[in-house]
This record gives C-alpha cells, structure tokens and sequence, in this order.
C-alpha cells in the first residue's frame, strides 16, 4: 500500500523511508500505534530518521522496484524541504485495526527572552584570593564581547551550574552595564558598592526562618511579584488555592483589612512560599526550616 501511494512520483533523490518501532521495544499490546508516535514525535523534533533495528537489507518478499521506497538501514539527517516535517505512523492490530495517521511539525516557537529582575547577582568563586580577581575578569571579557546575553541568564547559570569555592565574590547591577562596571572593580580590586567580597566558612549550615503573624505589612513582595516571575507564578498559585481574595487585600488600599489574622496569615503564608521558592531557584536550599 505504501508503495502504491507514498512510493509514486516522488522528486529524484527524496524516497519515502520506512521504518518500525517494534525492532526497538518489542510488540507494546494496546501501546502498540501510540509507540510509533512517540518515535515519530522525537524523530521530528531532534531532526533525526532513526535506523530499524535488527534489519540488514530489505526483505525479497516486496517488490521495491514498484515504487520509491527505502528502509532506514542506517540513521541520517532528516532531509529540510522548506516546510514542516511530515511522517506516517500505521498500526494494524490482531483484532482487524487498521489506522494510519499522519502527522506534522509543530511550528517552531518564538524565543522568548528571559525578564530581567529589577537587581540581578553574579556570583563568582575562587580557590584563592588572587584567583578571584581573574575570575572577574574573565567573566567581564566574555559578557562584553556578547551583549545578546540576557543578564538573568547569566545569574541563573552562575548560581546553579558552577562549582562553589572559598573565595567568593557577588556583583549587583540594576542592568548590564552596572554588572560590567562591577566586574571590571573586582577585577581591578577597587573599592565599589555593588561588590561584596568574603570567604565562605566551611562545615557551616544553612537555616531558613518564617516570621509569624505581625510582620504583615500592606504591598509586601508587590515588587518581587513584578519582578520575579517564579515569585509571582508561586505567590499567584497559592493566591488562587487558598481563595479568600488575599493578593486584593495585599497589594490594595486598605491598612486595616491587611493586619485581620485570616489575610495576615494567608499573607504571610504566600509571601515566604513564593520568597522560598524564588531563592531555591537561585540555587539555595536550606538544612532546616523552622517558623
């Protein structure tokens, strides 16, 4: 059927290519058609035609010559023809099913930039003090010669996916330029307020406290909420489970409604939630909580 259909009056050069799922994993029962989506799925998206397993050449029962058709021996690059990516998936059951689905290419999503908090922190460290100024500089050199770097990227990666050493060092800038002068200070060993330097204490333990009922204040974490969207996504979900309206009361008007015990405390509730969260994705994670 393939050959009849799919196989005739192909351009030169592009055959339909064929390919099976059960020499991977074996006969998946009732999984059986949604494994070949899966496959298909993965293929499109890594632009990929993975190679049947288990087969060397193609079987002398079908006659190939009736139209172009080739297996897929061997893996290659799924070929670019100017449009979306299209694929074939069939599956014939022992009850009589017969299906065949035909699927296409999601379109490509736009890249979206990450938001740029308010304050952004570059952490750096060192093995050695006379290190961490090189560090510095480094970090300068590479951000200055790509500006198409978003600087909450750049935090995001500092903070979650290098090493930790003794020597550490934080700039704090509002925007790239800022960060760049903070850099080049300690790099240089000038005195700047947007660096702290310091040496990490080993064997240490890290603790996080949540205050209790009376610190409510009315507009608390309005700005982290504007700014940070893990705060904001975690401080708007519990927002919408507890149900009692307390982001209205939070960030409205209202001085006497904010200190009643159920939005004082559903308040303060949500705030160190989503403040817990917001650091965590930071890359810091406590050894004990208490409050």
């Amino acid at each position: 059927a393939l050959l009849a259909t799919y196989g005739q009056d192909r351009p030169e050069g592009r055959p339909l290519w064929l390919g099976s799922v059960k020499s991977n994993i074996g006969h998946t029962q009732a999984a059986a058609g949604v494994a070949g989506v899966i496959k298909m799925v993965q293929a499109m998206r890594h632009g990929v035609l993975p190679r049947t397993l288990h087969v060397d050449e193609p079987s002398t029962k079908v006659d190939w010559s009736a139209g172009d058709v080739r297996l897929l021996t061997q893996a290659q690059d799924w070929p670019e023809a100017g449009r979306p990516r299209r694929a074939g998936i069939s599956s014939f059951g022992i009850s009589g099913t017969n299906a065949h689905t035909i699927i296409e290419q999601a379109p490509a999503p736009e890249p979206v930039p990450d938001p740029v908090p308010a304050m952004v922190l570059w952490p750096l460290s060192a093995r050695g003090p006379q290190a961490l100024p090189a560090q510095g500089e480094r970090l300068r050199a590479f951000t200055a010669d790509r500006p198409e770097l978003e600087p909450g990227a750049v935090a995001r990666a500092l903070g979650t996916k290098r090493s930790v050493f003794e020597h550490r060092a934080a700039v704090v800038g509002a925007d790239r330029e800022q960060l760049l002068l903070g850099l080049r200070a300690l790099a240089t060993g000038d005195s700047s307020p947007s660096v702290v330097r310091g040496r990490a204490r080993t064997g240490t333990r890290t603790a996080f406290l949540f205050t209790g009922q009376g610190a409510q204040r009315l507009g608390m974490g309005a700005e982290l909420r504007a700014h940070h969207p893990v705060f904001a996504a975690a401080f708007d979900e519990l927002n919408e489970h507890l149900g009692v309206g307390t982001a209205d009361v939070l960030f409205g008007t209202d001085t006497e409604q904010v200190d009643r015990t159920l939005y004082a405390q559903t308040g303060l509730f949500a705030v160190e939630v989503a403040l817990f969260r917001l650091v965590e994705s930071w890359g810091l994670r406590p050894d004990f909580v208490a409050g």
